[in-house]
């Protein structure tokens, strides 16, 4: 049987196995399975090295694993390798090699979600400097996005993301200049967990975002979020969080059982419903 799986502590609220057992059966995979792995961090070393033995063709990495699992491994993609993380790990001729998909289900839920969108076309303005924004802020510039715009709270957070991961055009905002941050920006992307359940919304002035203007949130619980509510009520194309969890699945699925999944309105409603949301 071919097994791949998602590691982390905890994992249990991970809904990876309910996206890949879902392709699973829907592409017939035969003899294929998705679980998950709860690996205490003093055992990850010991997990990653066993691996195969332990029956895995691949795995998925989340919290609190993604940096140490990188330095585990001795091969990793070029984008694993900028960013020092890992969330996918691939067994190929040479070994394990970690690789990271956040950024591209980031970009390929951007492109399903609001087809017209240019990333060259405007700068752009990311809010927040922690770990999902380091993969987000790559592959936006890898898109060809003329300026990014980071706002953050802590300014030396924001420096720290720039001179790590080399980002050759980004400007850094103090949260007092998020009006002149949106000016004329045709994206704005909240990489941060404010609206995420109880949290605070987050309550903006949009209207200095250009006019055709893209806005979208990573976070997905809830779906429609006070930031994408707000957004939608002023007329801008707005793009949910749910895709980029769905979309990052793709490549390490087609890696591990050889074919290339589709993200799909089934797919989508299959984890709405078990959220217990729905459109």
């Amino acid at each position: 049987m071919r097994k791949a799986c998602v590691i982390g502590w905890p994992v249990a609220h991970s809904r990876s196995p309910l996206i890949h057992n879902f392709w699973i059966e829907k592409y017939g995979v035969a003899d294929a399975l998705y679980e998950r792995l709860a690996v205490e961090p003093d055992k990850l070393a010991d997990t990653i090295a066993r691996l195969n033995e332990l029956g895995y063709v691949g795995a998925n990495v989340t919290v609190p694993h993604k940096e140490a699992a990188f330095a585990l491994l001795t091969r990793h993609d070029a984008l694993a390798k900028r960013l020092r993380a890992v969330n996918t790990i691939v067994t190929t001729d040479e070994g394990l090699e970690g690789r990271n998909t956040d950024g591209y289900g980031f970009i390929a839920n951007l492109k399903s979600g609001a087809p017209g969108w240019n990333a060259a076309a405007a700068p752009v303005v990311m809010i927040g400097a922690g770990g999902a924004a380091r993969a987000i802020a790559v592959s936006l510039e890898e898109e060809g996005a003329p300026e990014l715009r980071i706002v953050n709270r802590t300014r030396a957070r924001a420096e720290a993301l720039v001179t790590e991961i080399g980002l050759a055009d980004a400007h850094i905002y103090e949260w007092d200049e998020l009006p002149r941050a949106l000016d004329g920006a045709g994206l704005l992307v909240n990489t941060t967990t404010r609206g995420m359940k109880s949290e605070n919304d987050l309550s903006l002035d949009l209207s200095p975002l250009a006019k055709q203007a893209v806005v979208t949130d990573i976070v997905y619980t809830p779906l429609e979020t006070g930031l994408l509510r707000d957004a939608k009520a002023a007329g801008f194309t707005v793009v949910d969080g749910l895709g980029m969890l769905l979309h990052q699945a793709v490549p390490g699925f087609e890696a591990w059982f050889g074919t290339r999944p589709e993200v799909t309105d089934e797919l989508r409603a299959h984890v709405l419903g078990d959220m217990g949301a729905r459109e």
